[in-house]
Parts: structure tokens; C-alpha cells; sequence
């Protein structure tokens, strides 16, 4: 008992006088079990959003491993407008941390549920926007594996970014058994529940659950636990009800696309997000 409260104390806090190495932090713009992200300015007084590991777990390997390869991935797929800017990541006083764009407004979810006109009046373009997003990642040789509205900003004139890519994966060949069963339950595709080997068609069903949220402000698959959640998966053509039920002046080409994403059986599915995409944007009249 001693030695861990030892170990605690040896802990310092990296940020002096609102400073963290040449970065002034300037606003608390999140906080999460992993990480801190602040509004910070250089000596250039250039604006960003730093992302940093949690100081109690400073000293835990896998948290800092899952920190790492999300900064890692994110500096192979951020040129895309609709994907959040990477600048630099590495170590400030013992710290990790990650710099990236500061995108000033409030994710998908929050505005959602307080329909935001913003949102509301840039729907459609707002799910061809993460489409795109999602297939460059896919195009990149990357599975998001944690697509949620809570994984994506909006600003406050409607551009979109797609954030975190901790618990992303290369893609492979074959489908793939994954160590661990990371990622939020209400958005993981049924073989991901079921433990069985995933490919990027669990990022096209988290894309749908998204969409299918997004348009009908519910969930397809609102259990309690993810075993509730599977039995509502696999029980589609009981308990899915379809989209234009819920909400009537979805397009019947939207609720189309809406239910394939959502198959149980991935081959059911699309295959690739390009071809989600490109429904999208002729179902929706923006090509």
C-alpha cells in the first residue's frame, strides 16, 4: 500500500502557471478516462487543441500504447478536409501529448439532441461528409473501429471532422480476430459482439447505426447491455423499426441505404464505403 502511495506522489503535474512546454492552455475543452484536451497557443500565438494521456496512467503500458497508435494513425490519414488536422505528437515533461486542429463547436450527439439547426438544415450533406471521411480512412488501409456522433465535430458553419482513432486497426486481407473487443456497444456490428473476426464492414454498420440516429433521433439497437443489444441484432425483423417509420420525410432511397449498412450478415452489406458514398450522394441529389 505504501509503495503505490509513493508512486502517487511522485507524479507531478507537467502544466506550471497554465503552461505545458512552449504550448499556454487556455481552455479545458474535454476530459475523458484517457485524456485531457485543451485550447493552447504557441509562441506564434498559432491556435490548436492538445490532446494529452491522463497523468494516472502515465506508468500504464497499454493506455499509452492504444495514445500512441492513435496519434500515429491520425498522421497518416488526416488529409482530408473532413478529418480532424494533425500537426505534431510526442512528449512534454514526461507527457504525451497530441496537437492537432482546434475545431470550435460541439460533437454530433450534443447537437443532435438539442437539434441544432446547423445540423438539422445540413443533414444531408453532413452524412455525405462523413462518408467521405470513413472511406478515405478505409482507402488509407485503416478500420476507424469507434465511428459515433460522438466522434465527430461539427463547427458552427456545418464542416465536419471526424476525431480519435485510438482503437484503430490496419486493415488485412482477411477478416481478423482483434485481441481485445474495443469500441462503444450500441455501434459495433453483431461479429464484433459476438467476438468473431471483423473486417471495414463493422465501420460501414457503425456508419449506418450513426446515420439511422442522426435521422430518426433513435437508436436501431437501444439495449441495455451488449447482450441486449445482440439480441436486437439478431432479431433485425422484430425489433429493427425501419427509419421512414419513425421519421416519414426520410427519403425512401436514404432508409434503403440506412437498412443495408445494417445488415446482420456482412455480406449483406456493401462492401466498400465508396459504394455507400456514391448511393448517398445519387439518393440525396448531390452529385
Amino acid at each position: 500500500m505504501g509503495l503505490f502511495t509513493s508512486k502517487e506522489k511522485q507524479i507531478e503535474n507537467p502544466i506550471k502557471d497554465g503552461v505545458l512546454g512552449e504550448f499556454k492552455l487556455h481552455e479545458l475543452l474535454n476530459r475523458g478516462g484517457m485524456s485531457e484536451i485543451w485550447s493552447a497557443t504557441d509562441m506564434h500565438h498559432n491556435h490548436y487543441a492538445l490532446r494529452m494521456l491522463n497523468q494516472n496512467l502515465r506508468f500504464d503500458f497499454t493506455a499509452k500504447k492504444r495514445f500512441l497508435r492513435g496519434c500515429e494513425i491520425l498522421s497518416q490519414v488526416y488529409d482530408h478536409e473532413h478529418i480532424v488536422q494533425y500537426y505534431d505528437h510526442g512528449k512534454i515533461n514526461g507527457t504525451l501529448f497530441l496537437l492537432m486542429e482546434c475545431v470550435e463547436g460541439g460533437n454530433l450527439k450534443q447537437l443532435s439532441h438539442k437539434g441544432d439547426p446547423v445540423l438539422t438544415q445540413n443533414l444531408s450533406e453532413t452524412l455525405i461528409f462523413i462518408a467521405s471521411a470513413l472511406d478515405h480512412v478505409h482507402l488509407q488501409g485503416f478500420i476507424h473501429l469507434d465511428f459515433k456522433p460522438e466522434n465527430i465535430l461539427m463547427t458552427r458553419n456545418g464542416i465536419v471532422k471526424l476525431v480519435d482513432f485510438d482503437l484503430s486497426v490496419p486493415i488485412q486481407e482477411k477478416p481478423f480476430k482483434t485481441k481485445k473487443n474495443p469500441g462503444t456497444p450500441f455501434y459495433m456490428a453483431p461479429e464484433q459482439l459476438l467476438k468473431q473476426p471483423i473486417d471495414r464492414r463493422v465501420d460501414i454498420f457503425s456508419f449506418g447505426v450513426t446515420a439511422y440516429e442522426l435521422t430518426t433521433q433513435s437508436k436501431p439497437f437501444p439495449g441495455e447491455s451488449p447482450e441486449e443489444i445482440l439480441k436486437f441484432q439478431l432479431n433485425q425483423s422484430r425489433y429493427l423499426a425501419t427509419p421512414r417509420s419513425i421519421n416519414p420525410s426520410i427519403p425512401e432511397g436514404l432508409e434503403a441505404i440506412i437498412l443495408k449498412c445494417l445488415k446482420q450478415d456482412p455480406e449483406s452489406r456493401y462492401p466498400y464505403m465508396s459504394v455507400v458514398l456514391a448511393e448517398l450522394e445519387k439518393v440525396l441529389y448531390l452529385r
